[in-house]
C-alpha cells in the first residue's frame, strides 16, 4: 500500500465532507465520493495497524459506553443574562458602564441564538481528544466518542495558525427543524410517539451511551468561541469567529459586529422577524463586546458575565380553557392562586397550570374560571398567562373571589392580607406553624439529618425571629443562639457547627427536604437518580416528570407546580446564595440496577444507613420482596416470611458480612 495514496484519501474525503456538511457546497457526486470511501475502506480492510484517526471511517464505531466520565473545564462554560426587550438592554448597558471607562466607546460582537445543546472540543496538535458538554459550567462529560459521530466536526482542523498546540472550539449542537420533521414523520409511520422539539432531541441524543445511535441522527455544531492558552492570540471575538471558520467549523452567517448598543438594539429588533426562516430554532440573539480584554475585566457576576448578555423574544405561546383557581399555600404562609387549564403543548412542553402571583394579577387580567387564555413560558421556562381571550368568554364564565375562597378551601385557616403588599398569608400564628413544620421536616433524619435540630430547637428559633425561612438556618451566629434560653455556648456551637456540615447534602435528601407535597423519600431518590442534579430537576417539564416510573399525574403535577412557584424559586436562589446546594448525584454506580430487600436488624449500621448506602451504589431499595428483587439481606431476629418468599422467587440471599462486601 502506497501511505501517500492513503493519506491524500483522507485529506480529499474530509475536504469533500466540509465542502458538503459545513459550507454546504458540494464539490462532488455521491457517486464519486461512495467510491473514494469504498477504496479507502479497503485499505484500511487489509492494514488495519495504519488507521488514522481522522479517517472518515472512524467517525461511527466502538462499543457502548457504561456511563459519561466527568471532566472540568480549561475555563467555566458560563450562561448569559437574559434581557427581554429594550429597556432591560439598556438597563445592562448603564450598569456595565460605571465598571469600565471603554465600555461607552466598545463595539459589539453579535450572533443569533440556538436552542441546542453547548459542547466543547478540545484538540492538540490539531487533533480531536476530546469533546466535553456544559454540565454545570464546571465540570461536564465526555462524549468524544458521539462528538466524532457529527459529520460537520472535523476531526484534524484544518490548516492554520491556530491548529498547533492546544485549541479548545466551543459551540452549539442543533438539529435543523427539517431534519427533526423528516425523523418524525419515520416515527409516526413505524408507529412510534414522535419527538417534542429538536433541542431536547439534540441533548438526548448526545448522552446516549451507543455512538451507533448518535450517528442515525442529524447533528450539526455551529462554533461559536475559539480559546488559546495565550489570551492574545484571539484579541476580539470576530476574529475567534474567522479562526472557527478557518480550522475548518461553521459559523453563522448571521454573526457581525454592531458599532453601539442602540444599533444592537435596532439589530436585534430585526432580526426577530426574519429569525423563523433560519434552518435551525433560535429564541434571541447574544450579544458579547468585542474586545475580549473588555469582557474579561468586567468578569463574572454568579454565572453571567457581565460583557455579555442574551436578547431574548417574546416565548411561544399558546390558548386554553381555564378549568378552576386553586390557592397553593407556601411554606411561609403565602397564598398564591393557581389556574388549572386544559394540557397544552408551549415552547415545546406540556404545561396545564400557571401561577397567577396574586388577586390583583387576576383582577388586572380579569382571568375568570371558564374563560379562554393565551399560555406563555417566562424565560421559556415558567408557565405564565398572558392575556385572556374575552371573545369567547362563555356566559358561564365565573369571577374569582379571593377572600371567599380563601375561606371556602381553607375552612380552618385565617388570612390577612399586610397594608401595602399584594400577598394574602395565613395570620401569624398559622405561618409560624407552617414554618415550624417545614424546618422540622428539612433538618429529620430522612432528609437532611441536621443533629440537635428538634422540633423544641426549631420552635425556639422560629418563635424568636431568627429564622423566617428554611434557608435562614444558615445565617445564625453563635452569639444569637446562646442569646436565648435553650441554649449554652457549647450547644450553640453545637448547633452551628451541625448546620454547616450540611451545606452539600445528599440530593434525594435535600429533594425530601424541600416538602413537596406527595414526594416521600423513594420518590425523591427516584426523581435524584432520574434528574441527577436540582437544577435538571427544577426545569423538568411536567412531561418529563410523569415519565418516571412510578410517577402519576398528581405527583407530577405537585412537582411541576412546586418549582414553578415564585416564592420556592426565591427560596432555592437564596440557598445558593447562601453555598447551600446539594452534590449531583453520581451516575453509574457498582450496583447499578440491582434491587435490595432487608429483613431483620443489622449490627453495623441502621436499617436507613444501609439503604442510604444502597441507593447511592446506584441501586433500589425496597421494602418487600418482589419478582425484582436481586438480594435479600437476613440480618439477626429476621423472620421468615421475607425468607420463604425469596426462597419462592429463587432470589440471592446474602447476609450482613456480604452486604458490606457489595457496598464497599
Amino acid at each position: 500500500m502506497k501511505t501517500g495514496r492513503y493519506r491524500e484519501l483522507i485529506d480529499t474525503l474530509n475536504r469533500y465532507a466540509h465542502q458538503y456538511y459545513v459550507k454546504d457546497e458540494p464539490s462532488v457526486s455521491d457517486a464519486v465520493y461512495d467510491s473514494l470511501m469504498a477504496e479507502l475502506k479497503d485499505i484500511e480492510a487489509r492494514h488495519p495497524e495504519m488507521i488514522a484517526t481522522d479517517s472518515p471511517t472512524q467517525r461511527v464505531g466502538g462499543e457502548p459506553l457504561e456511563k459519561f466520565e466527568k471532566y472540568e473545564h480549561t475555563t467555566r462554560m458560563v450562561s448569559l443574562l437574559d434581557c427581554f426587550g429594550e429597556e432591560e438592554v439598556l438597563n445592562w448597558y448603564e450598569r456595565v458602564k460605571k465598571l469600565d471607562d471603554e465600555v461607552a466607546k466598545a463595539s459589539y460582537f453579535v450572533d443569533s441564538k440556538k436552542d441546542g445543546l453547548a459542547c466543547a472540543l478540545h484538540y492538540q496538535g490539531g487533533e480531536l481528544i476530546r469533546a466535553v458538554t456544559r454540565g454545570d459550567g464546571f465540570v461536564g462529560e465526555v462524549v468524544t466518542q458521539n462528538i466524532r459521530t457529527i459529520k460537520s466536526i472535523p476531526l484534524r482542523l484544518r490548516e492554520h495558525d491556530f491548529a498547533g498546540g492546544f485549541t479548545e472550539v466551543r459551540g452549539e449542537i442543533v438539529m435543523y427543524k427539517d431534519d427533526f420533521e423528516a425523523l418524525n414523520e419515520k416515527r409516526k409511520k413505524s408507529g412510534e410517539a414522535p419527538y417534542m422539539n429538536p433541542r431536547n432531541l439534540a441533548a438526548g441524543t448526545i448522552r446516549q451511551l451507543d455512538p451507533k445511535l448518535v450517528a442515525a441522527r442529524p447533528l450539526r455544531f455551529h462554533a461559536y468561541d475559539v480559546l488559546r492558552e495565550n489570551p492574545d492570540d484571539i484579541p476580539t471575538n470576530a476574529d475567534a469567529y474567522q479562526a472557527a471558520g478557518e480550522l475548518g467549523f461553521y459559523v453563522n452567517d448571521e454573526a457581525h459586529e454592531e458599532p453601539d448598543i442602540q444599533s444592537v438594539i435596532a439589530y436585534a429588533q430585526k432580526f426577530e422577524r426574519r429569525r423563523k426562516d433560519l434552518p435551525y430554532i433560535t429564541d434571541g440573539v447574544v450579544v458579547k463586546f468585542n474586545d475580549r480584554a473588555l469582557q474579561a475585566r468586567l468578569g463574572v457576576v454568579g454565572k453571567n458575565p457581565r460583557g455579555a448578555f442574551a436578547y431574548k423574544y417574546p416565548a411561544e405561546e399558546a390558548t386554553t380553557v381555564v378549568k378552576d383557581i386553586e390557592i397553593s399555600i407556601g411554606r411561609t404562609g403565602a397564598a398564591t392562586p393557581v389556574a388549572l387549564f386544559d394540557p397544552v403543548v408551549v415552547a415545546g412542553t406540556t404545561v396545564q397550570h400557571a401561577s397567577l402571583h396574586n388577586a390583583d394579577e387576576i383582577e388586572r387580567k380579569d382571568v375568570r374560571i371558564g374563560d379562554t387564555v393565551v399560555i406563555y413560558k417566562a424565560g421559556d421556562i415558567i408557565p405564565q398567562v398572558n392575556r385572556v381571550l374575552t371573545e369567547f368568554r362563555p356566559e358561564s364564565a365565573k369571577r374569582f373571589d379571593m377572600e371567599a375562597e380563601l375561606k371556602r378551601q381553607f375552612p380552618d385557616m385565617e388570612f390577612t392580607r399586610p397594608e401595602g403588599e399584594a400577598v394574602y398569608r395565613t395570620k401569624s400564628g398559622f405561618g409560624l406553624i407552617l414554618l415550624k413544620r417545614a424546618l422540622t421536616h428539612f433538618a429529620s433524619r430522612a432528609a437532611l439529618d441536621i443533629d440537635t435540630l428538634g422540633e423544641k430547637n426549631v420552635a425556639a428559633l422560629v418563635d424568636a425571629g431568627l429564622v423566617r425561612d428554611v434557608a435562614d438556618i444558615y445565617t445564625l451566629r453563635e452569639e444569637q443562639l446562646v442569646a436565648l434560653e435553650r441554649f449554652a455556648e457549647l450547644s450553640a456551637k453545637n448547633l452551628i457547627t451541625a448546620i454547616n456540615e450540611k451545606r452539600s447534602p445528599k440530593l434525594a435528601r435535600f429533594i425530601y427536604g424541600l416538602g413537596i407535597r406527595h414526594v416521600g423519600s423513594q420518590t425523591a431518590q427516584d426523581l435524584a437518580r432520574h434528574f441527577t442534579s436540582l437544577d435538571r430537576l427544577g426545569t423538568a417539564s411536567f412531561d418529563e416528570i410523569r415519565g418516571i416510573d412510578g410517577i402519576g399525574d398528581v405527583v407530577a403535577d405537585a412537582i411541576a407546580l412546586w418549582f414553578e412557584s415564585d416564592e420556592n424559586r426565591a427560596l432555592l436562589a437564596k440557598f445558593r446564595e447562601l453555598g447551600v446546594w446539594p452534590e449531583p448525584l453520581r451516575e453509574g454506580g457498582a450496583l447499578q440496577g440491582k434491587r435490595f430487600v432487608i429483613t431483620g436488624t443489622l449490627q453495623s449500621m441502621s436499617r436507613d444507613e444501609a439503604a442510604e448506602r444502597i441507593r447511592d451504589q446506584g441501586a433500589t431499595f425496597q421494602n418487600s420482596v418482589g419478582q425484582d428483587t436481586d438480594y435479600l439481606v437476613v440480618g439477626q431476629k429476621a423472620g421468615s416470611g421475607k425468607r420463604k418468599k425469596a426462597e419462592k422467587y429463587a432470589i440471592t440471599i446474602i447476609d450482613e458480612t456480604k452486604l458490606k462486601e457489595l457496598l464497599s
